[in-house]
């Protein structure tokens, strides 16, 4: 668990960081801006699962986007819809597998999709500056670091650091790895619910927080809650 006096401490750090005016104007500080989507928690999310089904179908739509247009329109501001939390993994290439584009996705990415207090500043981040409506925790079948860190062999390096924030899935999960990898994924993230950021931000309900996995082979993302 991440110390509260961290989180609290990045939380304030944010802060320092809106403009004054909202500051001033008491502005809770999950939502400094106006609305930065007209999408709901809910909407963001089908829109993310949407895009998913058209990967898994390859009938991609995000090609045909005017990538010239977008990188202007962006180059100011950023107003993501979503936050996605994955592996660093090569063969999980998020905005892809989503069918989304520039400035569509917030993305966090580090081998095990782990959320230590950098990554739940990252998110906090893209809660409460960006505006985005769901945050999405996303494990991956066939996970390296899960495998890794299940047979806990030797490895060089800090690899083995990665091991301490996958110990509790382990722990509950034994030897199957893919069950690993979903409660991986569940786990990291109540870690960020655990954000005073985040927290209110579900609490005020403008923001979904969901966990999933995504199968390599089908492409298909599995959300582990049962409702989209």
């Amino acid at each position: 668990m991440i110390p509260r006096r961290l989180l609290i401490k990045r939380r304030d750090l944010i802060l320092r960081a809106l403009p004054a005016s909202a500051v001033a104007a008491g502005v809770a500080f999950v939502r400094p801006l106006s609305a930065q989507t007209k999408l709901t928690p809910d909407e963001a999310l089908k829109t993310l699962m949407a895009g998913n089904e058209r990967y898994a179908a390859n009938k991609l739509t995000s090609p045909t986007q005017d990538l010239k247009a977008l990188r202007t329109r962006t180059a100011v501001k950023q107003e993501p819809f979503a936050c996605v939390l994955a592996c660093a993994d090569s063969r999980v290439p998020v905005e892809l597998l989503f069918d989304q584009t520039i400035g569509q996705i917030f993305t966090a990415r580090v081998a095990g999709n782990i959320a230590d207090a950098d990554v739940v500043a990252t998110v906090e981040y893209a809660v409460a500056v960006t505006g985005v409506k769901v945050v999405l925790v996303l494990g991956h079948s066939g996970c390296g670091a899960i495998r890794a860190a299940v047979k806990g062999e030797s490895v060089p390096g800090q690899i083995s650091v990665l091991y301490q924030g996958l110990h509790a899935a382990i722990a509950k999960a034994g030897t199957d790895e893919h069950k690993a990898v979903e409660l991986n994924a569940s786990i990291q993230a109540d870690q960020l619910r655990s954000s005073p950021v985040i927290h209110d931000a579900l609490r005020s309900k403008s923001l979904r927080l969901e966990s999933g996995v995504y199968d390599l082979t089908s492409g298909l993302v599995r959300l582990n809650s049962a409702a989209i």
